[in-house]
C-alpha cells in the first residue's frame, strides 16, 4: 500500500526515455537543412548534447526556463560557427517538424514497473500523483501529447511544465506550485511528511524537494528503481 498521500514524479529517466533514434533522425535534420559550415554528422550530434547540458545547468542554476525554441537556435548558431543570422530561420515551423519527429520516434517508458507502481498508487484510492518536470528541446504541450499516447497521463491527476511557468527545478518556487496544485478536497489534512518526490537528478530533484521540506527519494541514476516506492 502506499505510503504517502501524494507522489510527485520527475519525467525524464525517471518515468520515460528518449527513443535513440529520436536523436539520430534531428540530428541528421540538422546536418541537412543548417549546417552552411558542412560539419559532420557527429559534431552535429555533439552540439545537440552541448546545448542540452549547458540549458539545462543553466535552468538549474537561474531556477528560469530557456524555451526550446532559443535552444535550437543556440545549436544552429555553434553548428554555423556562432552565426547569429537567424532571418531564415522559422521558429514555428522547425518546432512543427520536431514535434512531428517525435511522434515518429516516440519516447519509451523507462522500465516495465513504472507504469505498474503508478498503477498502483492510483488505484489504492489513498493517493494522487503528479509530474514535475524541466523541459528541454521537447515543450511541456507537447510531452502531455506524447504521455497521452504512452497512456502514463490518466495515471497522474496533474503535470507541471517548465516552459509552462517559467520555473525550473530545483526552484523552490516551482515545487511550491506543486504543493499548491494538489487537490486538498483529496487531502484536507495534508502535511508535508505526506508528500514525496521522485526522480533521478540528485540536485533538481532530491536538493529541489529538500527546499520546500518533502521527502525524496533518487531513482534510475543510482540502485534504486521506481519499485522501491512500494516496498
Amino acid at each position: 500500500m502506499p505510503l504517502y498521500k501524494h507522489y510527485s514524479f520527475d519525467l525524464w529517466l525517471t518515468l520515460i526515455k528518449s527513443n535513440p533514434a529520436f536523436k539520430t533522425e534531428r540530428a541528421k535534420y540538422f546536418y541537412t537543412n543548417f549546417n552552411a559550415a558542412k560539419k559532420s554528422f557527429e559534431e552535429v550530434s555533439l552540439v545537440f548534447r552541448q546545448v542540452d547540458l549547458m540549458v539545462n545547468s543553466i535552468n538549474e542554476k537561474t531556477g528560469k526556463n530557456i524555451d526550446a525554441e532559443e535552444m535550437y537556435l543556440m545549436v544552429i548558431s555553434i553548428l554555423n560557427n556562432y552565426s547569429t543570422d537567424f532571418q531564415g530561420v522559422d521558429v514555428d515551423e522547425l518546432y512543427r517538424e520536431m514535434e512531428a519527429l517525435v511522434f515518429k520516434y516516440l519516447p519509451e517508458v523507462y522500465c516495465g514497473e513504472s507504469a505498474g507502481v503508478l498503477r498502483r498508487i492510483k488505484e489504492s484510492g489513498l493517493s494522487t500523483t503528479s509530474l514535475l518536470s524541466n523541459t528541454g528541446f521537447i515543450k511541456g504541450r507537447t510531452l502531455r501529447k506524447i504521455l497521452n499516447a504512452l497512456e502514463l497521463d490518466q495515471l497522474l491527476d496533474f503535470q507541471l511544465y517548465s516552459d509552462e511557468v517559467r520555473l525550473s527545478k530545483p526552484n523552490r518556487q516551482f515545487f511550491q506550485l506543486m504543493l499548491d496544485s494538489i487537490d486538498k478536497n483529496r487531502h484536507p489534512e495534508l502535511n508535508l511528511q505526506d508528500i514525496i518526490h521522485i526522480g533521478d537528478n540528485p540536485l533538481a530533484d532530491v536538493k529541489g524537494a529538500e527546499t520546500v521540506g518533502i521527502s525524496s527519494l533518487q531513482i534510475n541514476s543510482n540502485h534504486l528503481s521506481i519499485s522501491h516506492l512500494l516496498l
